[in-house]
């Protein structure tokens, strides 16, 4: 997600994150456009981005940089017209303002309150929002991120039942695996799990698991967004608003969910793939390059041990970070080899890959499920 300096256009931010990449990357790779304030200009600039190969756009209805209803409304219109599709992050900046400084007020400061801040009606009157703003922009195509919630979901079956398609979701491991509980650990271990949306009750789990099997939830992400627990994270430990939101998982994601998933019965390996691959591929305009088998696609192949038995660990990992929100979760099933363009890049998780191998991908306007 190229994000940029405040006022900046889409395609200053999109040379920006090239810099970065060219010459580092080890995958292929692309990017989604951030839309942090909404004028004549960046809607201008949209068909620009789109016919470069970035068909997908995020905007945030919270944080310091949210976008308001009519802007919103605009952006969808925009897109639909365009071939590309809007990914929204999903909670009511002013429920969440109104409960942070309530708790503030009253001293209420450990990791909690960050959850209690963020209470599951808030993402899902904001899901609900963007689902009737979609609608009036002519049914345009929705992609919600890193859906959290039991209500959320209910929103989104509820408008696919009364007839309005185009609505797509994802969730991420975190919200599958993990709890509120975790914000309760000792020595302010809560701290590791204060991203945004935050982790919820213990019941949403099974109704977000039903939503992938039933088709509702359509892919899942990660929302990787680390932060170092003894250094920036220890920000919050007086005061939960302190903590920079996010935590790692970008390397767990495909071990999680075959275990949790496919060995535990709750998917079939067939939806493990359309989740996790082939659905993303098409819904941001990487398929058939990416997300297939297929004569004249990318040899982008991954394959696993079915039965191997993994402790997850920091030390195993590669993340750039000092911890794992998924330390000592015990997986059935994990990768062996994983290949790239038909080489392998990493072998019993080693990597063996090379620095710069990856190429930036110029994506097709969006074909929809």
């Amino acid at each position: 997600m190229a994000f940029g300096p405040k006022g900046c256009s889409l395609k200053h931010q999109i040379e920006v994150y090239h810099n970065l990449a060219q010459g580092k990357a080890v995958i292929d790779y692309s990017f989604h456009g951030v839309i942090q304030h909404v004028n004549k200009d960046i809607l201008n600039e949209l068909e620009e981005i789109i016919n470069y190969g970035i068909p997908s756009f995020k905007f945030y209805l919270t944080y310091g940089y949210k976008v308001e209803n009519d802007e919103a409304l605009a952006v969808l219109k925009k897109l639909k017209e365009l071939g590309g599709i809007t990914t929204v992050h999903c909670e009511n900046h002013e429920i969440i303002n109104y409960l942070r400084e309530d708790y503030l007020a009253k001293g209420l400061v450990a990791p909690i309150y960050h959850s209690k801040s963020r209470p599951e009606e808030a993402e899902g009157e904001a899901v609900n929002r963007m689902i009737n703003v979609a609608a009036v922009a002519e049914n345009a195509p929705l992609y919600i991120v890193h859906l959290s919630t039991a209500l959320g979901l209910q929103y989104i079956k509820s408008a696919k039942e009364r007839g309005q398609d185009n609505i797509f979701a994802e969730t991420c491991p975190q919200y599958l695996v993990l709890d509120e509980e975790q914000y309760k650990l000792p020595n302010n271990g809560g701290l590791k799990f204060i991203m945004s949306p935050p982790l919820r009750e213990k019941n949403n789990k099974e109704a977000l698991w039903k939503g992938i099997k039933d088709g509702d939830i359509q892919v899942i992400a990660t929302d990787h967004c680390p932060f170092n627990f003894n250094k920036e994270k220890q920000l919050g430990k007086d005061d939960f608003t302190k903590c920079p939101n996010g935590a790692p998982g970008v390397e767990t994601r495909i071990g999680i969910i075959f275990s949790e998933g496919v060995s535990k019965k709750r998917i079939s390996l067939n939806k493990f793939v359309e989740i996790t691959s082939t659905n993303p591929a098409k819904l941001f305009g990487l398929y058939p390059k990416k997300g297939t088998i297929a004569v004249g696609s990318d040899g982008d192949l991954v394959i696993f041990d079915p039965y191997k038995k993994v402790t997850i660990t920091k030390d195993m990992l590669h993340e750039n970070v000092d911890y794992t929100p998924y330390e000592g979760i015990k997986l059935v099933g994990y990768p062996e080899i994983i290949m790239a363009r038909g080489e392998i890049i990493a072998r019993n998780n080693e990597f063996i890959g090379q620095k710069g191998y990856g190429k930036f991908i110029k994506r097709n306007k969006i074909e929809l499920i």
